[in-house]
């Protein structure tokens, strides 16, 4: 995409607003996005006739850590055992009524390849309780979740918990493919010849390690690469990366002060103290931001390590039921999830761009616009990447030359988005983040009397998916969005 935009700019005509408008305009945090018009709120429900009303009853998550804190010598069963568990203790809904357990992870750890059974089990849920793990990269838990929607709407099940975890700490790492065609091969020897035969032919190289990496297996391709590639496709400068950074940490760090990161319950680490809140909320200064080295385009480019995500140890779950199982059990629903959408994209030059794809498409499955969304928690991988995704959706030029689109569907105001701070600052467990992106809208929306909520996250293999979401006080619903770019998008009204 980078080389394709880079021609068109360089052949549009002199006059063209697209050079003005989309690429020579800054987007600097202060002045990027100036809020719409107002225009006329809808009151819809947008409740579906035959189709179960499914609802958010409740959603926590453990504290995300930097990974090698305070979690490094767990397992990642132990870390969605505590957010089950905080999930039972909170709502004390009895663990043989849920029908169905289902966690997403990214980076599975071999022991427990179905994390979310033994976490399940570990956690006190009932052994009759059937549990399966998904792994969809970043948007895992959103998989999670409308897996547990797709349950609950088919009529299977009316209680499902949804949740995802990731340990970045202990990752696993792998002999060479010569050393484990060795070793597989001498566990088959039968006679000591034979196995010496075998240990003779062993190399120094053998012993090289394969160490894992964030990187596209189709494109060999770190995401932090394509990040800083997007970001100089569509003009986003270090600065303006900075200070959406800066801005990420701030609306963090007071949202925890004030007690707003109602999601979180405190875990008590084995062997060690209490953790109680995210660790890697650290507002500083553009000044000291400035100072960092670019991490992956080395030396020009933008991409640092203060305006990207940090690897993060972490995991969430929410309880998740059909609105009349909800209520016969005495709960009030937090929110209602109508629409959801997943949509895929070039994992080349287009992996991190699958929210402007799929916004239009859940918005109009909703029947609504970008005006009435009241909250939006997008993931945030990099603040390249925000921007750029609000550049595109921004400009009638990219909707109507990369989307067939005639028209564009408007970038969202700040005002309205990630005000407690985001992914650059919370923190991002691969596979625990949509989750945190769901509770959030919801208690946002009831924080700030809204009614429509939107949530996205863009992932690995580009695809992304996003969430609609509608507030119980308003009958509010929420919009999520992921595709494969990964961005999926998925939206509950």
């Amino acid at each position: 995409m980078t080389s394709m935009l880079t021609h068109t700019i360089r052949n549009l005509p002199a006059s063209s607003a697209w050079a003005v408008r989309v690429f020579a305009r800054s987007l600097s945090c202060s002045s990027q996005l100036q809020a719409p018009a107002v225009q006329p709120k809808s009151k819809k429900t947008l409740a579906k006739s035959g189709v179960k009303n499914i609802v958010v009853v409740e959603g926590v998550r453990i504290p995300f850590l930097q990974s090698g804190t305070s979690y490094a010598d767990l397992m990642p069963h132990d870390l969605a055992r505590a957010a089950l568990q905080g999930l039972l203790n909170r709502t004390s809904v009895p663990g043989d009524v849920v029908d169905y357990i289902v966690y997403g992870t990214v980076i599975q750890e071999v022991k427990t390849s179905n994390v979310a059974r033994e976490a399940a089990l570990g956690a006190g849920f009932s052994d009759k309780t059937p549990a399966h793990t998904v792994t969809m990269a970043c948007i895992s838990s959103n998989q999670a979740m409308t897996t547990g929607i797709g349950l609950i709407a088919a009529g299977q099940c009316d209680v499902v918990v949804a949740g995802g975890v990731e340990l970045m700490s202990d990752v696993p790492i792998r002999h060479s493919r010569k050393m484990r065609k060795t070793m597989l091969t001498l566990n088959r020897a039968k006679t000591i010849g034979q196995k010496l035969a075998l240990i003779s032919k062993i190399r120094p190289d053998y012993f090289a390690p394969e160490l894992p990496a964030v990187a596209e297996f189709s494109t060999s391709e770190t995401m932090g690469h394509s990040a800083d590639r997007l970001a100089a496709a569509f003009a986003i400068s270090r600065v303006e990366q900075d200070e959406y950074a800066l801005r990420s940490h701030t609306l963090a760090k007071k949202a925890q002060e004030e007690g707003l990161l109602l999601d979180v319950v405190p875990f008590k680490v084995p062997g060690k103290d209490t953790v109680t809140k995210d660790n890697g909320i650290r507002p500083s200064s553009l000044e000291q931001m400035s100072k960092l080295k670019p991490a992956f385009v080395k030396p020009y480019g933008t991409v640092t390590a203060a305006n990207s995500s940090f690897l993060t140890d972490g995991a969430s779950a929410m309880l998740l039921m059909s609105e009349e199982k909800a209520l016969s059990l005495g709960y009030k629903p937090k929110a209602y999830l109508r629409d959801f959408v997943y949509v895929s994209q070039d994992p080349k030059d287009q992996l991190l761009l699958g929210p402007t794809y799929a916004t239009p498409k859940v918005l109009e499955k909703a029947g609504l616009t970008m005006a009435d969304i009241d909250v939006f928690e997008f993931h945030e991988a990099f603040a390249g990447q925000i921007l750029a995704n609000m550049k595109a959706m921004d400009s009638d030029w990219f909707a109507q030359n990369y989307m067939g689109r005639k028209s564009k569907v408007g970038a969202p105001p700040l005002e309205k988005f990630n005000t407690w701070g985001g992914s650059l600052s919370l923190g991002h467990p691969f596979g625990a983040t949509g989750c945190r992106l769901a509770i959030t809208a919801a208690h946002r929306l009831k924080k700030e009397g809204g009614q429509y909520g939107l949530i996205a996250a863009c992932a690995a293999g580009g695809q992304v998916m996003m969430l609609h979401f509608f507030c119980c006080t308003l009958r509010t619903r929420v919009v999520v969005t992921c595709g494969q770019l990964f961005c999926y998008h998925q939206c509950f009204l």
